[in-house]
């Protein structure tokens, strides 16, 4: 494992979010277009938007994953030949697949892009790595209920030339590597073709069968129980055990998830990985941590990978942590001021938190605070609005300004 630098892959809902991806240090994003991708709710690439996101992330050095991990009934196999083949054009780097069928159709539509084991395949062992491997997979993204002393047994018996990805921070499924049946059961929205209702969020109660509408609480609290809802994951201060173990890329979950969400945990996990290579022997930096707080989630667990612990679940809420809130964007910089557009409003002396791409974060004052037209002004009211900040040094073009929600 000397010299070995995992690669950070981060989410990416829309072409907005593959840029902030991009921008904040990814080394790959993936993506999904308007079909065959498990996250329907997000908005998703059209041909052009495909080709001109992988054209941004290539023309940075970052590579371009590609989702086609829906169980795919009759009539989309037939539409899949087409949309490979546009993604093959557009610059595809790899492919994230489920389904056999669909695997053999990558190899014989864009038998140079490489094809990676989604972690819908369930894949818990080395012999069914291997044989994926056989199959053509360069990559397996191994399934979320394995240890770290499971997953290095794998790479123990499988072939170098093998990778392992596996994910590193966000939202966990309750069904085994999200192969779930109760959306589907339940709602009508089925899981395994992206369209997930998310019942395993919701509060439920005991009902006995012989008095029914009377509702029996099944918690502590008076709002029923979350017995389905996982708590997030959150390996940022495990970097190098989950390099010992042998894993080749850190994947960030949250296509679905906003452009500020990319920023924070892309930047958060670059600090992360780069400071786990100065110096393996060191904790991750504070600041790495309080980013991470910093953004819309759940209680952080570390998941299965190192056994079943009581941080796993929270039963009394479905909920998220909201602390901080986007207040602008920053879009330049001209004698001493910094330009920003408005996200959220705020008044002239709130301390602003500045995430940067590249560097830990920094508080930006606002003192003073002044409109487009240099007018000094007491708030930033209107969104969109143009506010300009003095501040000592330029601050790069995209930064997100923020504030306590």
């Amino acid at each position: 494992m000397d010299n070995f630098k995992p690669e950070l892959l981060c989410p990416a809902g829309d072409i907005t979010r593959l840029k902030c991806a991009v921008d904040f240090g990814a080394d790959a994003v993936y993506f999904a277009g308007t079909e065959f991708g498990m996250r329907a709710g997000a908005e998703n690439f059209n041909p052009d938007q495909m080709a001109e996101g992988i054209e941004y992330a290539h023309s940075r050095g970052v590579r371009a994953h590609i989702t086609v991990n829906t169980l795919m009934h009759p009539d989309e196999m037939v539409a899949l030949p087409d949309f490979i083949a546009v993604a093959r054009d557009a610059g595809a780097d790899a492919f994230i697949v489920t389904d056999l069928g669909a695997m053999k159709i990558v190899r014989e539509v864009a038998p140079n892009a490489e094809i990676h084991a989604s972690v819908q395949m369930g894949v818990v062992n080395a012999e069914t790595a291997c044989v994926l491997h056989e199959m053509g997979a360069k990559r397996i993204v191994v399934a979320r209920e394995l240890t770290l002393d499971e997953i290095s047994k794998i790479r123990a018996n499988t072939p170098k030339s093998l990778e392992l990805e596996a994910f590193a921070h966000g939202a966990v499924c309750m069904s085994y590597s999200g192969r779930c049946l109760l959306s589907m059961y339940m709602t009508g929205r089925d899981a395994n073709r992206g369209d997930c209702a998310q019942p395993c969020r919701w509060s439920y109660s005991l009902v006995e069968q012989k008095r029914p509408g009377e509702l029996y609480d099944i918690s502590e609290t008076d709002k029923g129980s979350y017995i389905l809802n996982a708590n997030d994951m959150c390996m940022a201060e495990h970097i190098s055990d989950m390099v010992k173990a042998g894993i080749s890329s850190f994947k960030i979950e949250g296509r679905a998830k906003s452009h500020y969400y990319v920023a924070v945990t892309t930047n958060a996990y670059r600090g992360a990985i780069d400071a786990y290579m100065k110096n393996p022997d060191l904790p991750v930096p504070t600041w790495v941590m309080d980013e991470l707080n910093k953004i819309s989630h759940r209680t952080y667990s570390t998941g299965f990978y190192f056994g079943r612990t009581p941080n796993m679940q929270t039963y009394e809420n479905g909920g998220y942590i909201r602390d901080y809130a986007v207040a602008a964007v920053v879009e330049g910089y001209e004698d001493g001021l910094v330009t920003a557009r408005l996200k959220n409003k705020f008044f002239r002396g709130t301390e602003l938190d500045c995430l940067e791409p590249e560097n830990a974060p920094f508080m930006v004052a606002t003192d003073q605070l002044y409109d487009q037209t240099g007018t000094a002004i007491e708030s930033a009211p209107h969104p969109m609005q143009i506010i300009k900040i003095p501040f000592e040094r330029e601050i790069k073009v995209g930064s997100l300004l923020r504030m306590k929600a």
